[in-house]
């Protein structure tokens, strides 16, 4: 085995913030290309190599080639058994896992699709799993190498983000009685949001954790204008025994008595959650060699992309997701090795 620490640097150092992945598909098309066990599709910036056995299953492993920009870390810094620098969580490390895990299993108990697809990062229209050949993506079970702390995260939560809109009237600021104050509208909005006491609810042992976020706020006409609009930009995050539409009747709960019948609030985007769906014996199998209880993952991955399309996914991989697009991000040697072995394990013994 490569040293995973020096290899994760490596890919550290070929930048790839979203919309900017093509250096690092080149080297990982490159890899692939030079085992003769795997036939390999690129499309875009986005690289997919499969073996061809004729196992009864088929496993997907998969991780996305893009980083945020970046804070300053662009530069991998190794300091003893850990490297420090911009997607080193989130997530060289499962990338330099997987690449070490194709390069030396030619034969696995199961056949195995390795997905690298860019812009996972950025708006799901972005996806460069929506621009593959869904003829790639069939298999019976997808394990994303997220960062998890080489612990499985089960599902994930979906994401909505709504902007409210509240009308007041206009007026000189002279004569402020003659107008409503619609950003003095918005406190009482915004004091509901704060108020709100997030769901927990408990599917398959994992507890998902719902939360509700004023992330942007605008409004303002003059300095000596009394504001007739005002807009507040909310991120929901909602478990997956609720749909689209249940997540939306939550929100509204929070905020209908807050509103008039003037005011609006639409839904700019959503992402659908996904149930955990550690039945499947390959995700059972997996569960049983990471050791651990698995855990809800609470932010939203494209195993929701996977779970839509029919095949059962989960999480797992190196590196802390608390340090997930963070200035200081880092991956340990530890981490890198515990999520080799145990996905060594499942690859060359099956279920």
């Amino acid at each position: 085995m490569n040293d995973l620490l020096t290899r994760t640097a490596e890919l550290v150092g070929i930048g790839s913030v979203s919309h900017h992945e093509a250096l690092i598909a080149d080297r990982v098309e490159a890899e692939l290309r030079g085992l003769g066990w795997l036939v390999v599709d690129r499309l875009g910036d986005n690289v997919v190599a499969r073996t061809q056995l004729g196992r009864p299953q088929r496993l997907i492993l998969a991780g996305h080639l893009d980083t945020v920009p970046a804070a300053g870390n662009e530069t991998p810094v190794l300091d003893g058994d850990r490297l420090w620098g911009l997607g080193a969580s989130d997530m060289k490390g499962g990338l330099a896992v997987m690449l070490e895990l194709a390069g030396e299993v030619s034969e696995p108990a199961v056949d195995v699709t390795w997905v690298f697809y860019a812009c996972e990062e950025v708006d799901q229209s972005y996806s460069g799993l929506g621009q593959l050949d869904p003829d790639l993506l069939v298999a019976d079970a997808a394990v994303l190498a997220e960062p998890t702390s080489a612990q499985v995260e089960a599902g994930c939560q979906g994401s909505m983000r709504l902007c409210v809109t509240v009308r007041g009237q206009r007026a000189h600021t002279a004569r402020a009685w003659m107008g409503t104050n619609a950003i003095h509208r918005l406190a009482a909005v915004l004091g509901a949001v704060a108020a709100y006491e997030p769901r927990r609810p408990v599917l398959d042992g994992c507890e998902f954790v719902e939360a509700l976020q004023a992330v942007r706020v605008g409004g303002g006409v003059a300095n000596n204008v009394v504001p007739d609009v005002a807009t507040v930009v909310l991120n929901h995050r909602f478990a997956p025994d609720h749909d689209a539409e249940g997540a939306l009747g939550e929100v509204m709960a929070v905020l209908g008595p807050m509103l008039g019948p003037d005011d609006t609030v639409e839904v700019a985007e959503a992402a659908l959650p996904a149930p955990p769906n550690l039945d499947h014996q390959l995700l059972a199998g997996l569960v049983r060699r990471s050791g651990g209880a698995p855990r809800a993952k609470l932010g939203w991955t494209d195993v929701s992309w996977f779970t839509r399309h029919g095949v059962a996914a989960t999480n797992f991989g190196p590196g802390d997701p608390n340090l997930a697009h963070t200035a200081g991000e880092w991956v340990d040697r530890a981490d890198l090795e515990r999520s080799y072995r145990v996905l060594r394990d499942l690859l060359v013994e099956g279920c």
